[in-house]
């Protein structure tokens, strides 16, 4: 199990690497390529690519001050992929506590079977120095911005951004709380069984929950035996697993019973199961996303979740819909940087640059513009993201307020997470240091 677990890993950050997949989606490549099905070699895989790309800033530096002149990207994938999971997996995994010769030596031996002794002699030389070096010294003498993004694992120019977005002080509490993911949280369906009755059911299944203040039917999962995708519960639709703030996008659009509401880039369904929830499966939802490969996993969770009130629709929402449906409700949330979801998905930061959020922030706009013709009079558009740039966010909705002015920002009642930024006190910013949830944005815009 073991080899098999250290080859699917090996391979995954090769593929994150070469292919800027996620770390799910470059498991799942490697396990196909590979052949390798056990569980527990892939959950195994799993936590240490995870964990090891979290930190990859940081162990690349301790890495190239032992094999310079060389650096990481003058040697093999595979032999660059070993070398960062063999740090993490014998320093930081121990928090640098004196070495496990022996666990270092099976590794090193996983290493030499899996990419042949050939590939692996370049660097066996170097393995006793990464054994013995302290990580202190790497990183002392760099500047305050270089110390604080090796010391969170993040990019130095998210670290910059941060600095002149929040301030020294307050980047530095946002940071340190994006380095791991926020507790899990479940939001649960009344439209298949009553809450206290899905609340005893989980309890049965080995699941302690806690409720939460806000929102409605979310709780946070204190305890689980099993992973909660296994659960019979979750196989029946009785509940989702859910980002705390994300949970917040449709109770902000609080849409009634017999509503006609869209919900944009809809997969993979959290958001339409919500609006079914709320409108009690009254109504209708077009559920619009661009691709059939999305639309598919739209559908099972559809069908899991007893949302009958939703029909999908394939199509670019960065062009005009191709309906003149007009919607009492509009939720978009459309592709972003998701720099408010490192924790969850540390790969994600090393994919972005500083000109990102722009580049994305167009393609927001397109999106936010063009869904502003399905809105009907009185009625409503709901803007998310789980971004935290002024970019994507409140630039985003100065730039469509300008351009729309019968539109107008909605107050969101009750009050939830923290004020927006640039004047914009309407829209309302949620952050995994004072909130247990990623880092979202969400604001509520009236058709006049």
């Amino acid at each position: 199990m073991l080899k098999d677990a250290w080859a699917l890993a090996i391979e995954s950050i090769g593929q994150v690497e070469l292919l800027r997949l996620s770390e799910r989606l470059a498991l799942a490549k490697a396990s196909r390529e590979l052949d390798i099905t056990n569980s527990n070699a892939v959950r195994y895989a799993y936590g240490i690519v995870v964990e090891t790309i979290r930190r990859r800033n940081l162990i690349d530096k301790f890495v190239e001050t032992i094999i310079k002149p060389k650096t990481l990207d003058d040697l093999r994938l595979g032999v660059q992929s070993f070398l960062r999971l063999y740090v993490y997996q014998i320093r930081f995994a121990k928090d640098w506590a004196e070495p496990d010769l022996e666990e270092a030596s099976r590794v090193a031996k996983l290493g030499r079977s899996i990419l042949g002794w050939k590939h692996f002699r370049v660097v066996e030389q170097f393995l006793g120095f990464l054994l013995s070096r302290q990580i202190e010294p790497v990183v002392r003498e760099e500047t305050d911005e270089e110390r604080t993004a090796l010391q969170t694992f993040h990019p130095k120019w998210f670290v910059e951004y941060c600095f002149r977005l929040f301030g020294r002080g307050e980047a530095i509490a946002f940071l340190e709380g994006s380095v791991y993911p926020p507790p899990f949280f479940v939001r649960l369906n009344p439209l298949k069984t009553p809450e206290r009755d899905i609340v005893a059911k989980l309890e049965a299944e080995g699941v302690k929950l806690e409720k939460t203040e806000q929102p409605n039917s979310v709780f946070k999962v204190v305890e689980s035996k099993d992973p909660l995708t296994s659960l019979q519960t979750y196989r029946d639709g009785m509940f989702y697993v859910q980002d705390k703030a994300s949970c917040f996008a449709a109770e902000v659009a609080n849409p009634k019973p017999g509503m006609t509401v869209l919900d944009v880039c809809a997969s993979p369904g959290a958001k339409t199961t919500h609006l079914a929830q709320l409108m009690r499966n009254k109504g209708s939802i077009y559920s619009v996303d661009y691709s059939p490969r999305r639309i598919r996993t739209w559908r099972q969770e559809i069908q899991r979740m007893g949302a009958t009130v939703a029909e999908p629709v394939i199509a670019d929402a960065r062009s005009r819909l191709p309906f003149t449906i007009e919607a009492d409700v509009v939720l978009l949330d459309p592709p972003c940087t998701s720099t408010g979801s490192f924790g969850r998905q540390p790969s994600a930061k090393w994919r972005l640059s500083p000109k990102s959020a722009q580049s994305m922030a167009e393609i927001q706009w397109q999106m936010i513009n063009s869904c502003a013709e399905n809105v009907k009079p009185n009625g409503f558009l709901v803007y998310t993201t789980c971004s935290v740039t002024v970019e994507e966010n409140e630039m985003t909705i100065e730039r469509f307020l300008k351009w729309h002015p019968e539109f107008q920002l909605a107050e969101i009642k009750p009050q939830i997470g923290m004020p927006g930024m640039r004047g914009l006190s309407r829209s309302c910013r949620f952050y995994p240091h004072f909130h247990e949830s990623n880092g979202y944005f969400i604001a509520k815009l009236e058709k006049c």
